[in-house]
């Protein structure tokens, strides 16, 4: 999904950052068709908060979107976690200064540098393991996104979603403050709006604790703060059919739900433009819209492979 960004040719105005909040409940097609607002997802299975700032850092450099979108659960981690998690986040970076920084940032004690330049070194003892689909996908690879966008259409109703267990501690850590100290910094910087949002799901829980910490420091850093779990009613989100695994994510008809009301909020209050009718914009558009239409019928048609399905609300 990383390395999905570079196919696209085009200038966005809104790029989003962070972890599965963002790249699965969020609907840049929709984005499109309503407002005309070019949008992408920069996301990545559990993406921490410097690998974000490490993306939005080459984005920047890339090219320059009027706002940065960034999701803020990623706080709760302090340190590096995941050494799979993290070649999710980096190894469909290209090879620049950020990624060589977000290596350093990311690995934990057992990783080795070596290994991200050259992955054989870490991966030679799985030959044996290799199958006509690794030569298939070495050669061929289909797009798994949608602008960044990870589409479900199945449902599965969110029911018995357990409250947040107390913590010893609900501060967030200092390595964790000092990336999104350097990500509002990046962005003022570089006269790009910052926008941190919290998206509405259920799980994993997000504590009162953690958000009074995010809104003291937006109000600090002079940054807007978005917390979709307040606009749920507004939003209609209806949590018997608007999330595909119990409420970790939305579905289709949730994220185009959420994607309604920051439509709204991106235009109406921060004047993002409709650029439907650019030729080369609309396109592009055509060919996202139509693999994304082929999709929605694909996992419609196929539902024995997921589950029962919510058809979401007729678009404008």
């Amino acid at each position: 999904m990383i390395k999905e960004y570079y196919d696209d040719p085009t200038d966005h105005n809104v790029v989003f950052i962070g972890d599965c909040e963002l790249y699965e409940n969020i609907s840049p097609v929709y984005l499109w068709e309503n407002y005309g607002i070019n949008s992408y997802i920069r996301g990545s299975a559990q993406q921490l908060i410097w690998q974000s700032y490490y993306l939005a850092e080459e984005t920047i450099k890339q090219e320059h979107p009027d706002i940065i979108v960034f999701n803020v659960l990623s706080m709760k981690y302090n340190e590096p976690q995941n050494e799979a998690y993290n070649r999710m986040s980096i190894d469909g970076m290209k090879w620049s200064s950020s990624k060589i920084n977000n290596i350093k940032a990311s690995m934990t004690e057992d990783e080795h540098f070596i290994d991200y330049v050259f992955p054989l070194l870490r991966y030679h003892s799985r030959w044996s393991d290799l199958n006509t689909d690794d030569v298939e996908y070495l050669f061929d690879r289909n797009k798994v996104s949608f602008n960044g966008y990870y589409m479900r259409v199945d449902v599965k109703p969110a029911e018995n979603v357990p409250e947040g267990k107390p913590l010893p501690d609900y501060m967030f850590g200092e390595n964790a403050y000092t990336y999104l100290d350097k990500l509002t910094k990046l962005c003022k910087d570089n006269d790009v709006q910052l926008i941190l949002v919290k998206a509405p799901t259920l799980y994993p829980y997000w504590y009162p604790q953690w958000d009074d910490q995010i809104k003291t420091y937006a109000k600090k850093n002079d940054l807007p703060f978005i917390n979709f779990l307040e606009y749920q009613d507004e939003m209609g989100i209806d949590w018997t059919k608007d999330t595909y695994d119990g409420g970790l994510h939305l579905n289709l008809a949730g994220a185009e739900k959420l994607s309604k009301l920051f439509g709204d909020i991106l235009t109406q209050e921060y004047n993002v433009p409709d650029r439907r009718g650019e030729e080369e914009l609309d396109k592009y558009w055509d060919g996202v819209i139509k693999r994304y239409n082929q999709e929605i019928e694909r996992q419609t048609t196929n539902l024995e492979l997921y589950g029962s399905v919510h058809k979401p609300e007729e678009k404008k």
